[in-house]
């Protein structure tokens, strides 16, 4: 009990202490939290008298050492000398700008317009096809293309050049449009060719369509009870060649100034059924339209005016007759001048409302036509209309007007008419669209005591897309002709089907079933006829 009564005096911290094996107070399940030496040893001692270093004014460093393992390109934050980038060959070697350290701004990459995983898991893309090579020139990006079997066209120098040729076979069973129909088997060839400049400024469009119409016989002279020949108003060969070309160019003056052109050629012969055709003939005589259009186009912030100035020339082909003789038809011969001035304004993003002015004049070769009228007139048109883009499903222009036209002779009463005119588009579906069309114009006419011709038509189509490679049209026209001056008055009618079968972008096939119907209120100038046509289309 001595002990325990004695007085407790402070105690050192020995090895023996730290001994569980002689009574020690730290467990073994914390040994592994002592200080040892490297030998193994418990060094407490000898460390306990050694003091710490001092960390004043010294900086610490953690982890990695900073731009360690950086390339040798592009920025370093210790300001290190980098390699510089080599250049795309044979270009010019760009200059630094002025500032410390010579940096090159680098702008921030562009918003991704794919998700990522799109592109995920893909052959990379070699520098130089991507455009990553410094100084390289910038790849030209295709446009989207939305028709998958539409003619890819060539490059000639800078216009981009599309041509196509149609084959067609068939049959139509009144190709004279008779009264009483006598059918003939037919060929039909119709080339096309279209060339657009592909420049920065100024523009100039190519195009250029035409088709030749063979009937496999001829139709002979009528003749009547005794056996002798009766004229007939219908010609014994009905073969009918077609064309339609024009150039329009665009000059850009100035940002707001444009000076606008335009040359057209149509070449082609009287409608069958018409009454305008004479009797006794071999064949359709051709007629041939050539003119020009040129004039400036200003804008004036939203507002556009336009003044442009028109010449056209009509000539017909002497008409050869049956009998083995001809004669001419230089009283249809006419030359017209005009001039046109428009007005639009961009009221809303895609709505330009506009107005609308022509005047012209009509001479003749001749003073009298064969029936001793006088055929020289003035006339035009005033129109008001819109032209107009709703969200890209209804596109196109639309338009009413008043057209007349007085004539030197006083026995032709003057002409006149409502006119209409539009083209509009209607995307329905991403697979169906609709178009219509109408268009009014005043032609000329060699019928006696009859002014004009005053024509309209209108066109509904829809087309259907089945598939990318099949599509489906259908097709209703529906027209009026007003002889002025004459109870005469027709109906056009003509209802189609067409079947596109598209095997490649070069090579598609086509088909078409087609009921044409005039119905006139003069007896015997009624005629109907079925056409029948299978063909293919070649295209470039």
């Amino acid at each position: 009990m001595a002990p325990g009564c004695s007085v407790a005096e402070a105690q050192t911290l020995t090895r023996d202490l730290m001994n569980p094996a002689r009574g020690g107070f730290f467990q073994p399940q914390n040994s592994d939290l002592r200080r040892t030496s490297d030998t193994g040893g418990d060094d407490a001692e000898s460390t306990s008298s050694i003091a710490a270093p001092s960390r004043i004014g010294r900086i610490p460093t953690y982890g990695v050492p900073a731009a360690e393992g950086a390339g040798d390109t592009g920025y370093d934050s210790l300001n290190r000398r980098r390699k510089k980038p080599k250049p795309y060959p044979g270009t010019r070697k760009p200059k630094q700008p002025p500032g410390p350290g010579n940096f090159v701004a680098v702008p921030p990459p562009p918003p991704l317009s794919v998700p990522p995983s799109s592109t995920a898991n893909k052959t990379p893309v070699a520098p130089a096809m991507a455009g990553r090579v410094e100084g390289q020139p910038a790849r030209r990006r295709l446009k989207r293309d939305d028709d998958p079997f539409g003619a890819v066209g060539n490059y000639v120098g800078s216009f981009l050049v599309k041509s196509a040729v149609e084959l067609w076979g068939g049959y139509d069973t009144n190709p004279g449009r008779f009264s009483k129909p006598e059918g003939s088997a037919f060929y039909m060839v119709s080339p096309e060719f279209v060339a657009a400049s592909n420049w920065e400024r100024h523009s100039v469009i190519v195009d250029l369509r035409g088709s030749f119409t063979g009937y496999g016989r001829t139709f002979p002279p009528s003749v009547d009870n005794s056996g002798q020949p009766i004229v007939s108003p219908v010609p014994t060969n009905v073969d009918r060649p077609d064309f339609t070309g024009k150039v329009d160019g665009r000059l850009d003056v100035t940002h707001d100034t444009r000076i606008n052109s335009e040359l057209r050629l149509r070449i082609g012969t009287d409608n069958p059924g018409s009454p305008n055709i004479q009797a006794g003939l071999e064949r359709y005589p051709l007629y041939a339209t050539t003119g020009g259009t040129a004039g400036i186009e200003h804008d004036f912030n939203r507002l556009q005016v336009s003044l442009n100035g028109t010449v056209d020339r009509t000539t017909y082909q002497n008409s050869q007759l049956t009998d083995g003789t001809s004669t001419t038809n230089d009283d249809r011969n006419f030359n017209q001048y005009g001039g046109v001035a428009r007005v639009s304004y961009d009221l809303l993003p895609g709505v330009k409302p506009f107005g609308e002015v022509e005047a012209d004049t009509r001479v003749h070769d001749t003073r009298l036509d064969r029936s001793g009228f006088q055929r020289d007139s003035n006339g035009g048109y005033a129109k008001v209309g819109t032209s107009f883009e709703l969200t890209r499903l209804l596109i196109g222009e639309a338009s009413i007007g008043y057209a007349a036209r007085n004539y030197v002779d006083p026995r032709l009463n003057n002409l006149t008419g409502l006119l209409t005119s539009a083209s509009l588009v209607w995307s329905a579906t991403p697979l169906t669209t609709a178009k219509f069309i109408s268009i009014t114009s005043i032609d000329e006419s060699t019928l006696v005591d009859v002014s004009g011709v005053l024509t309209r038509t209108y066109t509904f189509e829809i087309d259907h897309d089945f598939r990318r490679w099949l599509t489906a049209i259908g097709r209703f026209t529906y027209g009026t002709q007003d002889y002025q001056g004459s109870t005469r008055s027709d109906e056009i009618y003509s209802l189609s089907g067409d079947l596109v079968y598209k095997l490649t972008r070069e090579f598609q096939i086509k088909a078409q079933v087609r009921r044409d119907i005039l119905s006139s209120n003069i007896p015997g100038a009624s005629s109907a006829s079925t056409v029948v046509m299978l063909g293919v289309r070649l295209q470039r």
